[in-house]
């Protein structure tokens, strides 16, 4: 079996799905990527050890990443963040199981950690990323700018808010760094520069490891648990479809490497929908014209995330296109039969059949003889790809049942996640006030830890 590198790395996967969470609505437009670069300055300043800048960064461009709703991800841009814990602690859920990354989740975790006056350097018998303090710092100073208001004239304002809060919030040592950089008028513009990708990309020391199969697949896992895990609604469907996708290729006799990118495809196949607000994706009744319309644009969203990282092209033209039709119906490119691969007709066959099949919170998947039928009348109006739809025809039981095994693996996924949350949303509901003991108290509260 061919695992050969894909020119991918993992700052490149980062970059999109960083980009893809602040997307969702343009008040948070670069805000991960402004934390990064302030976290950046402030780690150069305090000299921290080189083998932890490429971490840290990571964790800078993610940190918000547990912030699965619109209304989550606001109440971050507050100074002073009510129970800040909850999505901090939901991104490291998120990202800890990964190896290439439990250190970034670690850091993550405490990043709205308060230092009062050293108790922030533990929490119960674990130590706290230094990293974790140098983020809460640049994590607040990018939520004081304004973003109607020239930047430079912002910088006293800015200072006198954040000694106030000195010894309470943030680490002295890291105070200390900002105070020397933050008369730099450069360091101010390039936080508010469109050019943040270009710096992002300078600030990675060393050579960006490339990604191999395996390690795309679980990167592209990550990605799709964060898109799904938004809705109760949706929680299994980026697992169903990359189950589907990657049977039905092996069945057309594609290679294994070629199997795995549409696997990888079939997990990011939705990244577009982190734009689109949780109210509407989770609407049980008829959409409205322009809802609908709204959810179109998810498409476009994913075409344009993936389409940054060239050596995602093919596995882009596999996910971004599941919505195109053969008769040119689609959307949002509405390409023809003459502009789709296999690998996007695959995709479409993919979509539509985990969509109907599986089981959601307000509907039983369709049984076989109605999903089949459907499907075929697609065929027949020339939206989906006739030899495909006979192919799942012939081997429907045997997809079914892959793609309901993938899902009940990913519904345990799922639940422990929710169970996780869920413990923490109650203790949020029990506490008036965020301080240290209470953060230590949650961390060791259920599975957290």
């Amino acid at each position: 079996m061919s695992n050969q590198k894909q020119k991918a790395s993992l700052l490149d996967l980062t970059l999109i799905l960083s980009n893809a969470v602040d997307l969702i609505n343009p008040i948070l437009h670069n805000h991960h990527k402004q934390v990064a670069y302030i976290a950046y300055h402030l780690a150069k300043e305090v000299a921290l050890e080189e083998k932890k800048h490429n971490d840290l960064l990571i964790a800078s461009l993610l940190h918000d990443i547990g912030g699965l709703t619109l209304e989550d991800r606001l109440l971050t841009l507050q100074f002073e963040v009510e129970k800040p814990y909850q999505h901090a602690i939901t991104a490291y859920l998120l990202l800890k199981n990964y190896d290439a990354l439990q250190d970034v989740a670690t850091i993550i975790k405490y990043h709205h950690l308060p230092w009062e006056n050293g108790e922030g350097q533990t929490v119960g018998d674990e130590i706290v990323p230094f990293e974790s303090h140098i983020i809460h710092l640049a994590d607040r100073i990018a939520v004081l700018i304004n973003r109607d208001k020239e930047i430079l004239s912002q910088v006293n304002r800015i200072s006198r808010l954040l000694e106030a809060q000195n010894k309470k919030m943030f680490h002295p040592t890291i105070i200390k760094a900002f105070n020397k950089i933050k008369f730099k008028e450069s360091f101010w513009l390039d936080i508010v520069s469109p050019f943040t990708d270009y710096r992002i990309r300078r600030m990675w020391i060393g050579n960006s490891s490339l990604l191999d199969l395996d390690d795309l697949i679980k990167m592209a896992k990550i990605i799709g648990q964060v898109v799904d895990f938004r809705s109760r609604f949706t929680a299994l469907h980026s697992s169903g479809v990359a189950a589907v996708a990657e049977s039905i290729a092996q069945r057309c006799n594609w290679t294994a490497e070629e199997c795995r990118k549409i696997r990888i495809a079939g997990y990011l196949h939705d990244i577009g929908k982190l734009a689109i607000p949780n109210n509407i994706l989770e609407k049980k009744d008829k959409l409205t014209l322009e809802e609908y319309n709204i959810v179109k644009a998810h498409t476009y969203y994913s075409y344009y995330l993936l389409d940054s990282i060239d050596a995602l092209r093919e596995i882009n033209e596999y996910a971004s296109l599941h919505h195109e039709r053969l008769d040119g119906s689609g959307y949002p490119f509405h390409h023809d039969e003459k502009s789709l691969n296999e690998g996007s007709r695959i995709m479409a066959v993919a979509d539509v059949f985990t969509a109907i099949t599986e089981d959601r919170p307000y509907r039983v998947g369709m049984p076989k003889e109605e999903a089949l039928g459907l499907m075929e009348k697609m065929a027949n109006n020339n939206a989906l790809d006739h030899q495909l739809i006979s192919l799942l025809k012939s081997n429907y039981d045997e997809i079914n049942s892959i793609r309901s095994s993938a899902q009940k693996q990913a519904l345990i996924e799922y639940e422990g996640f929710s169970q996780e949350i869920n413990t923490i949303r109650s203790y949020d509901d029990d506490e008036e006030m965020f301080d240290h003991s209470s953060y230590s108290e949650l961390i060791y509260i259920g599975r957290v830890q």
